[in-house]
């Protein structure tokens, strides 16, 4: 039964978060187009609001182009596990506390885990072979270095994310997303005791996940498309997914771990009834998901391309420096109040 339970849970999550990553590319069209003083996809239904259908089966009817001389299993199967790591790291998402069906409390997470911190940041630093095997397998000298790019990028931003996490660990004694969710409903959310931790997650979850203003491994003036130059048809498809995705992921890890998850100040869901409460719960994370997911596209069609050394500097010489600092005053604050 709970086999059946989890099986159904990743079904409506995979369909729903497909859907999702389909209309946010859409959307960042839309903001693009927007801030650039253009009208953007328009053409395709009422507003433009089909055209994720459109573009999804022009990549499904491309034709899949592979180097003759590129390792042909592995060229395959890099954007498999970038998109099966980035669905993967949702598993332990709290979306909203629990619903009630046939009288039995049903979590609305797949796995309550109490490492679920740990396992998120986990998943997300095997991404990196994702990109990293698509530039080696393509046998092109471009792809070769956005590959080595992005591992350079991710594993020096990985050390800032990790860091700036353990602040909100100290304050809430856990690493499971659920129990850091509750422990700020009802009070303050923990942006407000770590500004500073959240100021750099939020900068290394846009290095991660490869957004401008860190989009380096994709740089078109120099590396053509990077990693992905010699992919096309539905495998570009998903590392295009799997890029949207992370995004989600990133986003969803700074709701719970900063701003409160599902709950709202001032609201007690004791007294609702638990269904009621669980609508309510889940449309608050998608509301606080959405603010976020579009800082995301504000800032890339905001800020310019760093240089690659201007990259390394940021991460090694001002994140990390302000990832240990934040531990530091976090701790020293904790034992003074004790």
């Amino acid at each position: 039964m709970i086999a059946i339970e989890a099986l159904i849970k990743i079904v409506i999550l995979v369909l729903v978060v497909l859907g999702i990553v389909a209309y946010l590319v859409l959307l960042e069209r839309k903001v693009s187009a927007y801030m650039q003083d253009r009208i953007g996809p328009n053409r395709v239904g009422p507003k433009g609001l089909f055209q994720p259908f459109a573009d999804i089966l022009k990549l499904v009817l491309k034709e899949m182009i592979v180097p003759e001389k590129a390792n042909k299993f592995i060229h395959a199967l890099a954007p498999v596990i970038s998109i099966t790591v980035a669905i993967g790291a949702l598993a332990v998402i709290p979306f909203g506390n629990y619903i009630v069906v046939g009288g039995q409390k049903i979590s609305l997470m797949i796995a309550n885990v109490n490492v679920g911190v740990l396992y998120i940041l986990a998943m997300s630093s095997l991404g990196v072979y994702g990109i990293t095997l698509s530039g080696w397998a393509s046998n092109n000298k471009y792809s070769l270095l956005g590959g080595l790019r992005s591992s350079a990028q991710m594993i020096s931003y990985e050390l800032s994310l990790g860091l700036s996490l353990i602040g909100v660990f100290m304050i809430n004694g856990t690493l499971q997303l659920d129990k850091i969710t509750m422990a700020q409903s009802g009070g303050l959310w923990n942006i407000v005791y770590q500004p500073l931790g959240f100021l750099v997650f939020v900068t290394a979850a846009f290095a991660e996940t490869n957004r401008l203003p860190f989009d380096l491994p994709e740089a078109e003036p120099e590396l053509v498309g990077g990693y992905h130059t010699e992919y096309s048809g539905m495998r570009w498809g998903l590392f295009f997914l799997s890029e949207y995705t992370n995004m989600i992921v990133s986003s969803a890890v700074m709701v719970s771990l900063y701003f409160g998850g599902w709950s709202l100040p001032f609201v007690n869901y004791a007294h609702m009834a638990p269904n009621l409460a669980a609508l309510i719960q889940v449309l608050t994370f998608f509301v606080k998901l959405g603010i976020l997911i579009f800082i995301f596209m504000w800032v890339r069609w905001t800020l310019p391309r760093f240089r690659y050394d201007q990259l390394m500097n940021v991460g090694w010489k001002i994140m990390l420096p302000l990832a240990i600092l934040n531990v530091l005053g976090t701790g020293a604050v904790l034992l003074a109040i004790k």
